[in-house]
C-alpha cells in the first residue's frame, strides 16, 4: 500500500490556510497546516512532509528564507510558493531557489492541483544506469 503524500501548507492568512487544507483533503491528501515558516520548521514530522506549498510573503520569516532553511538542512522536499505580490524578477527568484511551482493568487483550484502534480511526480536523481 502506497502511503498517501503529506502536503504543508504555511501561510499566515489563516483563511488561505483552511481553504487550501480543505481541497487537499478533498483530494485525499494529507495535510498540516502552519502560520508560518518558524511553525512549519518546529514540526517534528518535517522529513515526513511530500511537499511544501508557502506564501512567499509573511511576517518574520517569509517563503525565500524558510526554503533556504529547509535546503540547510538537507530537506529537498518540492516546494510550491504562492504571492498576492507578484513582481518582476519574483518567479526566477523563486525558480532560481528551486521552486517547483509560482503560483500567483487569487488563482484556480486547477492551477494548485497541475502544481502539486508536478511537484509529486517522481524525480530524476544521479545518473541513468550503464
Amino acid at each position: 500500500m502506497i502511503a498517501r503524500p503529506t502536503i504543508a501548507i504555511v501561510d499566515d492568512d489563516v483563511a488561505v490556510r483552511n481553504a487550501m487544507g480543505r481541497l487537499l483533503r478533498s483530494l485525499d491528501f494529507g495535510v498540516q497546516l502552519f502560520g508560518g515558516g518558524q511553525e512549519l520548521l518546529r514540526c517534528a514530522s518535517l522529513r515526513c512532509l511530500s511537499c511544501v506549498i508557502t506564501d512567499a510573503k509573511m511576517p518574520g520569516m517569509d517563503g525565500f528564507a524558510l526554503i533556504e532553511e529547509l535546503r540547510a538542512r538537507n530537506l529537498d522536499m518540492p516546494v510550491i510558493f504562492m504571492t498576492a505580490f507578484a513582481h518582476e524578477g519574483f518567479a526566477q527568484r523563486a525558480t532560481a531557489m528551486g521552486a517547483t511551482c509560482v503560483l500567483y493568487k487569487p488563482f484556480q483550484d486547477t492551477d494548485m492541483i497541475q502544481c502539486l502534480e508536478k511537484a509529486l511526480r517522481p524525480r530524476k536523481t544521479g545518473s541513468p544506469s550503464p
